[in-house]
């Protein structure tokens, strides 16, 4: 994306016009930098506009970078919608490719502030990322079929949403990992996260019936359950007779 203009491209914009122009071009600086090191010298140059024109639109950066965040976390709030139909499998591995590349695109700007990067963090900027996770539990359970969730199942959305968002951080420092094995793993991590809970919630055990009945029998649910069986010794796969396993309930503690 270009948004310099040189001396002589410069053009008269209406205010929301040039507004938005400020917004943009911080935004692409952002994501190229950390915050804490583009200046307003810096937006203006970008912009072709002098600095103090940027202090009539924006009373500093802080204001501008609150702008450019929450313009950045409506897009990120956008990528985790996703149609209704399909193996549920499918569609979190679909929102995972779309999260990384937003995460690919603004490397710099989504760690710092996630991270809470301290020179320009605020309250408000903050108030937006917690937006964004919420959005993020609400397609979720929206998936799930699910308006009101029980705490158990409310844990695990959410701690899979912030699983998500550590990943990503990890895998901005370096790249070490090839992202999609890494959206693969998040897809099977949510699996797992609800499996290890549907054990003792039966709010969650419905929740991984319905997925399980969507699932094709060669798709990524039953990749993960072959891996995982082939981790367990055969003799703890065969059900003991009579006590607490064989009817399904806890052993004593």
């Amino acid at each position: 994306m270009t948004t310099t203009t040189t001396p002589g491209a410069r053009r008269r914009m209406g205010v929301e016009e040039r507004r938005e122009q400020l917004i943009a071009v911080a935004l692409e600086l952002f994501s190229q930098r950390s915050p804490e090191k583009v200046s307003i010298d810096d937006i203006a140059n970008a912009a072709g506009i002098s600095r103090p024109l940027v202090y009539h639109y924006f009373p500093g950066k802080h204001s501008l970078y609150e702008a450019a965040v929450r313009r950045a976390a409506d897009e990120l709030a956008a990528r985790f919608s996703e149609p209704h139909s399909g193996p549920l499998s499918d569609r979190l591995l679909r929102v995972m490719g779309r999260y990384f590349d937003f995460v690919s695109d603004h490397g710099p700007g989504f760690s710092a502030l996630l991270r809470g990067g301290a020179a320009v963090g605020s309250a408000e900027a903050n108030a937006v990322i917690d937006d964004v996770r919420q959005a993020a539990y609400e397609q979720v359970l929206a998936h799930l079929e699910i308006d009101a969730p029980g705490p158990r199942l409310a844990l695990v959305v959410r701690s899979w949403v912030g699983l998500a968002e550590t990943t990503a951080l990890t895998w901005l420092d370096g790249r070490r990992i090839p992202r999609g094995d890494l959206e693969l793993q998040l897809v099977h991590g949510f699996m797992a996260l609800a499996a290890v809970t549907a054990a003792d919630d039966e709010e969650t055990a419905a929740a991984i019936r319905r997925i399980v009945a969507q699932e094709p029998p060669d798709g990524l649910v039953a990749r993960l359950v072959t891996s995982l069986l082939g981790l367990v010794p055969g003799e703890l796969l065969i059900p003991r007779q009579g006590g607490a396993a064989a009817a399904g309930g806890h052993p004593e503690r």
